[in-house]
């Protein structure tokens, strides 16, 4: 699935079921794949401020292989990876 990354940001999240996940806050590439690796639900300036960033970065993230679907207003994304 071929998509700028532009096209991501403010996009709502919801998992196959319909739940609201989230809104993409930003989005994390992986430089050696060059892929996306995860959508972020809190911008990644207020995740670098965390004290527990690893934590945090699990909770407030999802991986790009959950992705199912992207339309114009959504991401639809699986339960689990």
């Amino acid at each position: 699935m071929d998509v700028s990354i532009s096209e991501l940001y403010e996009k709502d999240i919801l998992t196959l079921g319909g739940r609201l996940l989230g809104q993409v806050k930003g989005v994390m590439l992986n430089m050696e794949e060059g892929r996306i690796s995860h959508l972020l639900l809190n911008r990644m300036d207020n995740l670098a401020r965390s004290s527990n960033l690893r934590e945090d970065f699990i909770k407030h993230s999802i991986s790009y292989k959950r992705v199912k679907k992207v339309s114009d207003k959504t991401i639809v994304v699986s339960e689990q990876e």
